[in-house]
């Protein structure tokens, strides 16, 4: 099922991980305790390092590209170019997704009560990816389709549990409110992984 780049690409991977953690410490285990603190944790104070920040945005991206292309694979041609590919279709994907945040935070005027789920999305994000990349390891040698689908969904349900968990234990208060943050979660995360798996999908039969 897999071919010679993906070996490469695995390696570029865990190599942007690990440099993005030399260049800023601590930034996978304070993904960790953001997401398990009882308070907002966001670390403005934290000194930040571009570098480290693009190189973890790199492996985040990389490892999400890699478990889309293993879910979705379902035989032919295991080309570089559609991995390529799908790590836009990932990257367009998330900047959508910043541009209907902007929206709705310039529309409803809602930037003060959720900047800190806004930074702690990043930290989700980084934890989801940290467990993803063993899990294609294993994809990778197990070589079967249904299990990469299998794994790929638990690990998308787990990360709109650990977002719905960290939005409910910020913002819930009343009935209401559990009501916004369910049409948050499916307007602004459920859907765009549905629109993610679909046009995935088509640009692998195409490529």
């Amino acid at each position: 099922m897999s071919a010679p780049w993906c070996g490469w690409t695995m390696f570029a991977l865990l190599l942007c991980a690990v440099m993005g953690e030399v260049l800023q410490p601590g930034v996978i285990s304070q993904a960790s305790s953001s997401l398990l603190s009882k308070n907002d944790r966001t670390y403005k104070a934290a000194p930040t390092n571009f570098m480290g920040q693009l190189m973890m945005t790199l492996f985040r991206i990389g490892t999400i590209a890699m478990g889309l292309y293993l879910c979705l694979y379902t035989g032919g041609h295991y080309g570089f170019g559609a991995y390529m590919a799908l790590g836009g279709i990932v990257i367009a994907t998330l900047l959508v997704k910043m541009f209907c945040n902007d929206v709705l935070d310039y529309t409803f005027q809602i930037s003060r009560r959720f900047m800190p789920a806004y930074e702690q999305y990043g930290d989700i994000i980084t934890i989801a990816s940290c467990i993803l990349y063993p899990a294609l390891l294993v994809m990778l040698r197990v070589g079967n389709c249904t299990v990469s689908r299998w794994i790929v969904g638990s690990v998308a349900v787990l990360f709109l549990m650990m977002w719905l968990y960290r939005l409910a234990r910020n913002y819930i208060r009343s009935l209401g409110a559990m009501v916004y943050v369910v049409l948050y979660v499916c307007t602004l995360e459920v859907l765009p992984l549905g629109m993610l798996f679909y046009l995935g999908s088509k640009t692998i039969s195409i490529l």
